[in-house]
């Protein structure tokens, strides 16, 4: 259910909105919260953190719309406000466009255009929201994030949540571009980006469609990690999309002749889930350490290229899922005895 602010001192607009809207209050999708100036607006939002989007007018007393909208992004930078006024001249649109409206309709109101608009306006919201769950799972999602939930991830609370650690069953997956070194060292570096962001779009697209969600890139390689239910076996089944997305990928692009394979690694167990780094730097990744992580990079260095290779252990659990063979013992860093491993096939 969203949850809506409307700011306006015309005692009638409270009447007109619960009339116009009375289906969706019915049905509980929409919330409306009223105030009758800036200054209302803000106490009412401290009453309601979990307010979506502000509806308000400009002029208004003790504090008017445009003084309102810079008050906002102090109050919640996830929060978004669309102005509905009479003063819509082109002064007033561009004022309240620089302090960060999201929208600007005019008085006197159209409701079905209030309904578009304020529809358009939690879809925003909502996508803000998901992109910062994302974030908080994701490290690397940094880079596509706009301003506002960054800087709502600098808040006090955020960050101390950020330190919290625990200890999770989970799978990693280690994909390394067989061979791709070859192309770093001969061909020019946006060349090599563009190639290199080419094969990634194709890896993230099936490990986020099997629940997965990266860790972090490492030079030409990925870290996925799963958790939940069936970790393993959507980690096997993101594995094996991996590989047949990549066979399929041109050897020909950016006129650089080019044939991709992949050689996969992937091991469960029990890892320490946390944020990895320094504080004082404000250099955190949110990622996973231990054994069971290192053992599936291990794996992955032992993996031929198209192959996928997992550990004695995970084949006793997904042999009656899986079609896997027999690789044998191999002789893994940092492991004093052989190790048996199995090869993932089609």
């Amino acid at each position: 259910m969203a949850k809506i602010l409307v700011a306006d001192d015309e005692v009638d607009l409270e009447m007109l909105i619960k009339q116009k809207f009375r289906q969706k209050i019915r049905e509980h999708k929409y919330e409306f919260v009223f105030a009758i100036n800036g200054n209302d607006a803000l106490e009412k939002l401290k009453l309601h953190p979990d307010i979506d989007i502000v509806l308000s007018d400009i002029n208004m007393p003790e504090m008017d719309g445009l003084t309102l909208l810079t008050k906002l992004n102090e109050v919640s930078p996830l929060i978004k406000a669309v102005i509905v006024s009479a003063y819509g001249d082109m002064d007033n649109i561009r004022t309240a466009m620089n302090r960060g409206a999201f929208d600007f309709l005019f008085k006197p109101v159209n409701f079905d255009d209030l309904d578009i608009t304020v529809e358009k306006t939690i879809r925003h919201v909502t996508e803000l929201r998901a992109t910062l769950k994302a974030i908080k799972e994701n490290n690397i999602l940094k880079m596509y994030v706009d301003e506002t939930v960054l800087n709502f991830m600098n808040r006090q609370e955020f960050e101390t949540s950020l330190m919290v650690s625990e200890t999770i069953e989970a799978t990693v997956v280690f994909i390394d571009i067989c061979s791709f070194t070859t192309i770093s060292e001969n061909e020019s570096p946006d060349v090599v980006v563009k190639l290199l962001n080419n094969y990634f779009d194709v890896m993230v697209k099936e490990i986020i469609a099997q629940g997965g969600y990266v860790d972090k890139f490492i030079g030409d390689a990925i870290m996925a990690v799963f958790r939940g239910d069936f970790h393993l076996d959507r980690a096997i089944d993101a594995s094996l999309a991996v590989r047949k997305e990549i066979r399929h990928m041109p050897s020909h692009t950016e006129h650089v002749s080019f044939l991709p394979q992949v050689s996969i690694g992937v091991n469960s167990g029990e890892m320490i889930s946390g944020n990895i780094g320094s504080g004082n730097l404000r250099r955190l990744d949110y990622t996973v350490i231990g054994d069971a992580v290192n053992m599936a990079q291990r794996l992955q260095s032992a993996a031929q290229n198209g192959q996928i290779i997992i550990s004695e252990t995970s084949f006793d659990k997904v042999k009656e899922s899986f079609n896997c063979k027999k690789v044998g013992e191999v002789t893994l860093k940092n492991k004093i005895r052989p190790v048996i491993i199995y090869e993932v096939l089609d």
